[in-house]
């Protein structure tokens, strides 16, 4: 239920992103049913203890959210949230839109993911002047408030491309802050960065340098961020820059693995897989957004050109792929969620016999059937064409009950942390997938049994609660 709430107190730590830790849906009879978040984020603040006086500003996303914000000014009962003070803005539909679908998603996101077919793309005209504009109105409507919200020298902890100028512009409202922005996409490369308008380049960088301290996934990520701005600005003037590698939740991924519904998930996935005890059918297992960089296509191509050339695998392995649809309010995504339906259907069409089914193909979102899938998986695919992180490559190794063998794209943010046990490969390269997926269904069980092991230690060195904790003493101390 959503009940009126008082201004607490001035928050001491605040953070900002896109999604909350929360969101409504709106009943037919007008009731308002609230749905509890999840991922690192969450998991993060709750780090943090609730002693402290915290604040988690968001935007409201649907008909729902809106609606509460409207009855509430925006100011959520603790009992919806967790416990957790929650500030939703109600930005105008129209405002969001552009700047989340049309800047954010459709801009910044396939700058940073090297996503654009140049040729064609961009062209940056008077549409495109026009949805920055809502940029920039979205990302002071997140300023004003954190600013509104903010004790005196507060720590705010502002997340991602969609708040890219809220750090300048809270700077220069509340001086006295201490300012940190995480990127959790990769940043690109200077050339790419430069596809867009000089200005909004320079823009873009300044509002993220308004921060004490701008962090990266990588290394790599904020080396080129750092080049960017030498290259645009001569510099990162008094901006520290720095590094948090998030890594998987053993503790959780471990014990929600083993619940009631996934041992269910477990035995339907078995049977759709085949085998017979004496010759159990090997699992190449990928669990993806159909998300343009995930690269979902061309490692359908790879598995195709394995059977194609590996004829001895035919019937002895299913490629279990799990598709969740993304962004469709997007047309590129929707014919992106296409394509790989008609691929896997092509694979099962040319290779499929009465027992068996070459690629089983899930599109419907179900985190139990995902965490099934990866305790059967003997090889997890993740060949991103470029990635901040990837989770999934990180989670895998975690709960595959008898190991797995770990392909990996270099473009993964992960790669840099699982390299060194992962076969890697080039994400462009579909015949080294092919010959990598080979390489990893023939390799020796004690080589992927130590591989497992030394992949699950390096993916959970630094939790989504250390992650969080670590970047706020970073900007109080430094």
């Amino acid at each position: 239920m959503v009940s009126e709430m008082v201004p607490e107190q001035a928050a001491q730590v605040l953070v900002a992103s896109n999604r909350g830790p929360v969101s409504y849906k709106l009943g037919e009879d007008g009731t308002l049913t609230a749905g509890r978040g999840g991922g690192g984020l969450v998991s993060g603040l709750s780090a943090i203890g609730p002693d402290t006086n915290a604040v988690w500003v968001c935007a409201a996303l649907g008909d729902g959210d809106r609606e509460a914000v409207r009855r509430t000014g925006g100011r959520l009962d603790t009992g919806d949230t967790g416990g957790q003070r929650v500030r939703m803005l109600g930005i105008p539909p129209e405002v969001y839109a552009d700047a989340y679908n049309g800047v954010a998603n459709s801009t910044l996101w396939f700058v940073h993911h090297l996503l654009y077919q140049t040729p064609l793309e961009p062209a940056f005209g008077t549409e495109f002047r026009a949805q920055w504009a809502s940029y920039e109105a979205y990302n002071r409507a997140f300023a004003e408030a954190l600013a509104d919200e903010a004790g005196d020298g507060a720590a705010v902890l502002i997340q991602d491309y969609h708040l890219a100028l809220v750090p300048g512009m809270l700077r220069a409202l509340r001086p006295d802050l201490r300012i940190g922005h995480f990127s959790h996409t990769p940043w690109a490369p200077v050339d790419y960065f430069r596809l867009l308008p000089d200005d909004i380049a320079r823009q873009l960088l300044r509002g993220i340098l308004g921060a004490d301290r701008a962090a990266f996934l990588t290394r790599r990520w904020a080396d080129a961020f750092t080049a960017c701005c030498t290259e645009l600005l001569g510099g990162t003037g008094k901006t520290r820059i720095g590094v948090h590698g998030l890594g998987a939740d053993a503790d959780f991924l471990r014990e929600r693995a083993n619940r009631s519904d996934v041992e269910e998930r477990l035995a339907e996935l078995r049977e759709q897989i085949g085998g017979t005890p004496e010759a159990p059918r090997r699992t190449i297992v990928r669990v993806d957004r159909t998300e343009l960089s995930k690269n979902i296509v061309r490692g359908l191509y790879a598995y195709r050109q394995l059977l194609t050339e590996r004829p001895e695998w035919r019937e002895r392995v299913t490629h279990v792929a799990f598709a969740y649809p993304s962004r469709q309010d997007l047309a590129v995504y929707r014919d992106y969620t296409a394509r790989v339906q008609e691929v896997a259907d092509e694979i099962n069409s040319e290779f499929g016999t009465p027992g068996w089914t070459p690629v089983v193909l899930h599109v419907k979102d179900d985190f139990a059937r995902s965490l099934a899938a990866y305790r059967l998986a003997d090889v997890a695919l993740v060949n991103p064409i470029r990635d901040g992180m990837n989770l999934v490559a990180k989670e895998i190794p975690v709960i595959s009950a008898n190991g797995c063998a770990l392909v990996l794209s270099r473009e993964a943010g992960a790669y840099e942390e699982l390299g060194e046990d992962a076969l890697v490969v080039n994400p462009y390269d579909v015949t080294a997938t092919a010959a990598a997926l080979h390489e990893a269904l023939t390799m020796d069980d004690d080589d992927r049994a130590a591989r497992t092991k030394r992949l699950a230690a390096a993916a959970t060195s630094l939790p989504p609660q250390q992650w969080f904790l670590d970047q706020l003493e970073a900007l109080r101390t430094g």
